[in-house]
């Protein structure tokens, strides 16, 4: 949560929002994608509803970043980094809670994703961005990666913890090599 509220607050750096515009891009970056997983599991009332010291989280958050981002020199990739952190984190999450409401592994996998990407779809589409998902960037197929393997390790009776930094440090890895080395996928080449 505080990664991908993290990004969203550096996204509204780079847009140069006033604070109540980082507190609204952090908050539907870092709880984006785990309200969709939840509404298209069924799961209510949303968590952060009930708990809202997680908003109270990321509301600090983005305020903390809307005070020292003009004193500290941030590095162009900040974000993607702080992105990829909250990608990797989200994506165990979201497919050990499906699994947990007892999911069948692929659709774990798939809410996996989604509550990995949504919350910077989201973002993005607000901010007036390509989404990364959208793009020929590697996003979602890190998130893929670490949410399957969370989900074999555990569907094969790995401990719980070893799944979940497997699963996140997959998601991670995939992430990290991609903007590291430039990796992306070809872009269509076709006629309009």
């Amino acid at each position: 949560m505080a990664a991908a509220g993290a990004s969203g607050a550096l996204m509204a750096a780079r847009k140069r929002m006033d604070v109540v515009g980082f507190v609204l891009i952090a908050a539907v970056t870092g709880l984006g994608g785990g309200t969709l997983r939840d509404l298209m599991l069924g799961r209510l009332p949303l968590v952060w509803l009930e708990r809202p010291d997680i908003f109270i989280v990321i509301t600090l958050l983005a305020v903390l970043v809307f005070v020292l981002t003009p004193r500290v020199p941030l590095r162009e990739d900040t974000l993607l980094w702080a992105d990829a952190v909250g990608m990797a984190a989200y994506t165990v999450v979201g497919a050990e809670i499906a699994l947990a409401l007892g999911t069948p592994p692929w659709a774990a996998i798939l809410m996996g994703v989604v509550t990995a990407t949504f919350g910077g779809i989201l973002r993005d589409v607000i901010c007036n961005e390509v989404p990364l998902i959208l793009s020929k960037e590697i996003y979602a197929l890190a998130a893929l990666a670490g949410a399957t393997l969370f989900v074999l390790l555990r569907e094969v009776g790995v401990w719980r913890d070893t799944a979940i930094i497997s699963g996140m440090l997959m998601a991670f890895a995939v992430r990290g090599a991609a903007i590291l080395r430039g990796w992306s996928f070809p872009p269509y080449r076709g006629p309009h």
